[in-house]
């Protein structure tokens, strides 16, 4: 098992480790157990993770004495919503939770947000602990403290950062995910190629080609790769103010993409279609050279994601939601671009004709 710490800054008391490895749940419950972070625990999982795991985890912490339940939600996107996060926090008083309790986010990137959420809410914040089941949660979602639910403007316009006490990575969990769910994550793992290590998109292109995109040795060097990447990024800029607004290449459009599909769309999927859109709004702009822009499209193509707008989806609604976006400085949202992969800077602010442009030329 490999193990390495986020340092948060002055604080190490909010400072924690990330575990990552195959078959680590026996190793997780000792270290619950042995840190004593709380005197019990509630997993809150969706009741597809439920029905192949929950029991199971549930089961390996109380081998440890560890205390433990369980709260099930519905599965996906339409379940990260403060309705949701009000049971959850109803059916915790139910159970007689209390400050000494901590929960267990055993899912995806929508129950991680989602836990996190509620964690840091339940009377006024008790401890969370990440045990992410997608390769897109174990390789960003679970890492980094923000949590977030959806309204109807937009998505994660509702959310606080909360650090979690610790994150374990079973690469076995990843066994069960769907070949579609798995391309999803392939999507924020280019993004870190893109933004820090452009030696990771040459890797991907490898292993696809190979069809080793899914072996356990593939797999943990990319998830520790981008791990590293995340971490050194969230120890120098917690609260997103500076460095770790690079994280958010590809999402600007991607969320609007994602919001306006009704979700249809992945995260990671729409993510895929918002990195080749700043490409090209970077290569129109002057500062992508026209190869390394289509380089990051070659790269989600090989891997199965998708470069273009699906057919039916109105441009003027995503601009309309890229404008309601949350990180939007008064009437200009800023943008993550490159000028060169491994180089990204935040951009002020582009204009609407040239974001029109991209948008329309990427109808399929």
């Amino acid at each position: 098992m490999k193990t390495m710490k986020v340092h948060m800054e002055n604080r190490t008391s909010r400072s924690y480790e990330i575990h990552i490895g195959e078959g680590i749940l026996d190793r997780m419950a000792m270290i619950l157990a042995k840190n004593r972070w709380a005197g019990r625990y509630v997993i809150v999982t969706d009741s597809r993770i439920d029905s192949l795991h929950g029991e199971r985890v549930q089961a390996t912490l109380e081998k440890c004495d560890l205390p433990c339940e369980r709260i099930v939600v519905e599965p996906g996107e339409a379940a990260k919503e403060i309705g949701t996060v009000l049971t959850v926090t109803e059916q915790l008083t139910a159970l007689g939770a209390d400050r000494q309790t901590a929960l267990i986010a055993l899912g995806g990137g929508v129950i991680g947000d989602l836990t996190g959420f509620a964690a840091s809410l339940y009377m006024r914040g008790i401890g969370v602990v990440q045990v992410p089941t997608t390769l897109l949660a174990q390789v960003d979602s679970s890492i980094g403290g923000k949590t977030a639910v959806d309204t109807k403007a937009g998505k994660n316009l509702l959310g606080s950062f909360h650090q979690p006490k610790g994150v374990f990575i079973d690469i076995a969990f990843l066994r069960t995910l769907p070949d579609e769910t798995f391309r999803s994550g392939l999507a924020e793992v280019i993004k870190y190629g893109a933004i820090e290590a452009p030696g990771l998109l040459e890797e991907m292109e490898s292993a696809a080609g190979a069809g080793t995109l899914r072996e356990t040795a593939f797999l943990e060097t990319i998830i520790t790769a981008s791990c590293r990447i995340k971490k050194g990024i969230v120890e120098l800029d917690e609260k997103d103010l500076g460095l770790r607004r690079i994280l958010n290449f590809g999402h600007t459009v991607g969320h609007a993409v994602e919001a306006a599909s009704d979700y249809r769309l992945s995260h990671g999927e729409a993510v895929a279609i918002g990195m080749v859109a700043a490409a090209g709004i970077a290569e129109q702009m002057h500062h992508l050279p026209a190869e390394d822009a289509a380089r990051i499209s070659a790269v989600i193509r090989a891997v199965g994601l998708p470069i273009g707008i699906p057919k039916g989806m109105d441009a003027g609604e995503i601009l309309a939601r890229i404008a309601m976006d949350k990180k939007r400085e008064g009437r200009k949202v800023p943008f993550v671009l490159l000028k060169k992969l491994g180089v990204p800077f935040v951009n002020g602010g582009i204009p609407e004709e040239i974001l029109r442009k991209t948008l329309e030329g990427m109808r399929t």
